[in-house]
């Protein structure tokens, strides 16, 4: 079978590629070792959390908030075993979309273990047997998978990765986190809603450590709010297995050892890219030393006509990072010139209050010697925010000094993972900081306080605060 686009892997940036391949009229294919097609992020990751995470903050909010709203519940009580069955029905219905959709733009799905036998050849391995594809261009979008720490065994059962987590038995007494970046917040934020007590044992000084650190120091005030309990600077120098228990043992700058016993250990440090079994070298391709397959500025790798995107790749492991590489090299191929601007694209932190950054941190700008000005405004002066007793967090940003112009927005508080697609239109657009605080936002809304921020970074002119 010959092919112009074979792509290995069909999560959001192989499936987006495939279908914008497909579009540009060039005959493509796609392969997938799993039957489910979706990749980690639909079957494993972004859609099956976000699932958990609306379900238990239903049911924090019935526990928590109903009563001040004059909502009485009586006999309230968690069916954990329906809340992943709803997830899992949820999954279900986005691997129908995503087949749907190969069916609809005529992509031809290979089901099975991809590999290279050369550049333009490459064997599908399943039960039924082996296939060979011929192909004038290969997209490599395989992602990633989580990562562990040395000497820390992951039996999937007591010691596990968020892969386990969107499927745990019961509702833990105390789980232990060892990270406290994105993944490992949230996945806390579902457990400690429906009552589990939460303590995250993170390397760094800050959780979400990536972002800006006034966003880590609010959503870390909002997480303790939940019952979490924070060991910043602290290296985890075991876990181990002790009947129903886990003993976690981690050290303090100072050399200080402090043990935690839980009955759960989620290991939420990352993730690593995934390039295992595709016998990358007899299609002439390495890997650097974190994994990753190196790409040009086209995302191309050392050998002509075969790509790489999203996690695989160097940058933020995001999805939707991954469906805009996917677009771009499609274009490539087909002869387009394409642009990605990866200084703006977001992003989010889905624990409630949300966190959503876009642009550079002020601890960036200040080490690269840029001058700027900041301008924020509390949800705690938003009337929508008081009217749903939403008033956790800020929005922050941050400006050129001299030419007003938007450098970094920032944002903790409810609903930012939609506010800052407000902030990426403005910013693709070089708007000034002023630009927004001009512009009506409707009243009342929560998306009110990007243009107070917005206003109070304009010579402090903000009107409500």
């Amino acid at each position: 079978m010959q092919y112009d686009v074979t792509v290995i892997g069909s999560g959001p940036g192989g499936y987006i590629s495939a279908i914008r391949a497909s579009q540009l009229g060039l005959k493509t294919a796609i392969i997938e070792r799993y039957s489910a097609l979706g990749g980690t992020c639909l079957n494993v990751g972004c859609i099956p959390s976000k699932a958990l995470l609306d379900s238990s903050e239903h049911y924090h909010n019935a526990a928590h908030k109903f009563e001040i709203h004059g909502i009485n519940v009586k006999g309230l009580e968690i069916d954990l075993g329906q809340m992943i069955k709803r997830k899992n029905g949820v999954v279900t219905q986005m691997n129908g979309g995503v087949s749907y959709l190969m069916k609809k733009h005529k992509i031809d799905v290979f089901t099975g273990l991809g590999s290279f036998i050369n550049n333009n050849t490459i064997n599908v391995s399943s039960a039924e047997g082996d296939k060979v594809i011929e192909t004038k261009n290969v997209i490599i979008a395989t992602g990633s998978k989580p990562s562990t720490l040395p000497g820390i065994e992951i039996d999937k059962k007591r010691i596990i990765t968020s892969t386990e987590a969107l499927n745990l038995p019961e509702i833990p007494k105390h789980l232990i986190i060892i990270g406290g970046g994105a993944i490992g917040l949230e996945l806390g934020s579902v457990y400690g809603r429906l009552g589990s007590k939460v303590s995250v044992v993170e390397f760094m000084d800050s959780i979400v450590p990536t972002m800006d650190r006034t966003m880590g120091k609010e959503l870390q005030k909002s997480l303790k709010g939940l019952g979490f309990d924070f060991l910043l600077n602290h290296k985890v120098k075991s876990a181990i297995i002790k009947g129903k228990q886990v003993m976690v043992v981690a050290e303090n700058s100072k050399g200080e050892e402090i043990a935690l016993e839980g009955d759960y250990c989620l290991v939420a440090v990352g993730r690593k890219p995934y390039t295992e079994n595709l016998a990358l070298e007899k299609a002439g391709l390495l890997v650097d030393e974190r994994g990753r397959i190196p790409v040009d500025s086209n995302l191309q790798t050392q050998t002509a006509g075969i790509y790489a995107i999203g996690d695989v790749i160097q940058g933020a492991m995001l999805a939707h990072k991954a469906e805009e590489e996917g677009v771009f090299v499609a274009e490539v191929i087909a002869g387009q010139k394409p642009h990605i601007n990866y200084n703006l694209i977001p992003g989010v932190v889905y624990t409630w209050p949300e966190v959503a950054s876009v642009g550079q941190t002020e601890e960036q700008l200040k080490t690269a010697g840029i001058s700027y000005k900041t301008g924020s405004a509390p949800y705690k002066a938003n009337g929508r925010a008081v009217a749903s007793i939403d008033t956790a967090g800020l929005v922050k940003v941050l400006a050129d000094a001299k030419t007003d112009e938007i450098l970094g927005i920032h944002i903790i508080g409810p609903r930012a993972a939609d506010i800052i697609g407000e902030a990426v239109v403005a910013m693709e657009f070089r708007a000034s900081a002023e630009d927004i605080g001009r512009i009506s936002h409707a009243h009342p809304t929560f998306s009110e306080a990007l243009k107070e921020a917005a206003l109070d970074a304009t010579d402090k002119r903000a009107l409500n605060f």
